[in-house]
């Protein structure tokens, strides 16, 4: 039997799309996409677009993202997800994401039902970004995780550049010479020729025989 906390949820109004429902959710964005899903808002999302989030989120640490987790979300639900992020920077060219996000947008509503992209856009202008690829996930993203401290009980972690040249063809090498990177992905899925059962068993009866 589970338990669940309250969320607050409050009406809110959009420049440019006065009238239009939306919603202010305070919680992470994959439990806002399951609220959603189960009619929390009205009628259930055929697909879901989350973000356009300020900083990419490329190489596994789309396994942390709070924009990625909610494209997974809408797949676990049996619909279809797109992420969106673009880099840092100043002034941002958010615009560049957005139209790049609704042509990803229109591509997805013809995909198959369940299906992920994951897009990570130059903070770039249109006329600046040298194409769109597909995109292996690199090993990690712009930038990596690095124990900084570790006394009185106290675990510091800082975020660091890296100098480690990564394949071209990864999301986050992209990026960074100036492409748009769409990579495709898939939640967690069960291994079909993985078997660890019989060792799980043999372990069982071996402690049943000794009582």
């Amino acid at each position: 039997m589970g338990a669940g906390a309250g969320i607050e949820v409050v009406r809110v109004e959009l420049p440019g799309i006065e009238g239009t429902p939306s919603f202010s959710v305070d919680g992470p964005p994959a439990l806002a996409v399951m609220a959603a899903r189960l009619g929390a808002f009205g009628p259930e999302p055929h697909v879901v677009v989350s973000g356009v989030n300020p900083g990419t989120n490329t190489g596994r640490s789309v396994l942390h993202s709070g924009t990625v987790g909610a494209a997974l979300t809408a797949a676990n639900f049996g619909i279809s997800g797109l992420a969106t992020s673009i880099a840092t920077g100043e002034p941002s060219e958010l615009a560049t994401a957005v139209l790049l996000a609704t042509a990803a947008l229109a591509w997805l509503a013809d995909a198959p039902a369940r299906t992920v992209l994951n897009l990570n856009v130059p903070n770039l202008s249109p006329a600046e970004v040298r194409g769109v690829r597909n995109a292996r996930l690199a090993p990690f993203g712009s930038v990596r995780a690095a124990m900084a401290e570790s006394r009185d009980g106290m675990l510091q972690i800082e975020l660091t550049e890296t100098d480690v040249e990564l394949d071209p063809d990864t999301d986050t090498a992209l990026v960074m010479a100036g492409y748009a990177a769409i990579t495709a992905l898939v939640g967690v899925r069960a291994i079909e020729d993985f078997d660890a059962s019989a060792a799980l068993a043999e372990v069982l009866q071996l402690e049943l025989e000794t009582r």
